[in-house]
């Protein structure tokens, strides 16, 4: 017989338990940095859509904000159709009007419009698309009000701004989000 080189059975064995081990501890961490660059997306998303709808109240809006009377996608299709904000969180993947997905976010928005009595009002929301699993997007839900205030809260109900005696608020579980 010739002189055969190579690795033997359980040299291979010993490389693959270690590559295992090495996954094992690695895997979990670059899923919390995704749900931590998806929380970040959101916030920074929510920031643009309030400077996107100052935007549209002081240009197009005629002295109101972009959007519906209640919580759902259109505001954020408006001001993505009006080019204030960019065409995945405007909702027009695929030249549609979708709901606006972004970084395994969905986001919301509602509006009020004003009266001799009060002001304008608008809100945003920014809810987890997958909140549990292994394939969870984020860990948080966020919302933003007219004042610019940006709220957050854990990702077990979905972020919700209400209308109650004519003007907006963020639900109980929500608190300002210290940044």
């Amino acid at each position: 017989m010739k002189n055969q080189k190579g690795f033997s059975l359980i040299e291979l064995l010993i490389v693959v338990v270690i590559i295992g081990i090495i996954a094992a501890i690695a895997i979990p961490n670059l899923l919390a940095a995704r749900r931590s660059a998806n929380e970040g997306s959101a916030i920074s998303s929510l920031r643009t859509y309030h400077g996107a709808q100052m935007t549209y109240q002081a240009t197009s809006g005629a002295g109101n904000y972009a959007g519906n009377t209640s919580l759902d996608s259109a505001s954020f299709n408006i001001l993505g159709a009006s080019n204030l904000v960019d065409s995945i969180l405007g909702g027009r993947q695929s030249g549609s009007a979708a709901s606006a997905i972004k970084s395994g976010y969905e986001f919301q928005g509602i509006r009020i419009d004003g009266s001799t009595s009060s002001p304008a009002q608008f809100g945003g929301t920014a809810t987890p698309v997958t909140q549990s699993g292994v394939t969870m997007t984020g860990t948080r839900d966020f919302a933003i009000l007219t004042e610019g205030v940006l709220y957050s809260g854990s990702a077990d109900s979905a972020a919700d701004v209400t209308s109650g005696s004519g003007l907006l608020s963020t639900r109980s579980g929500l608190s300002a989000l210290q940044n």
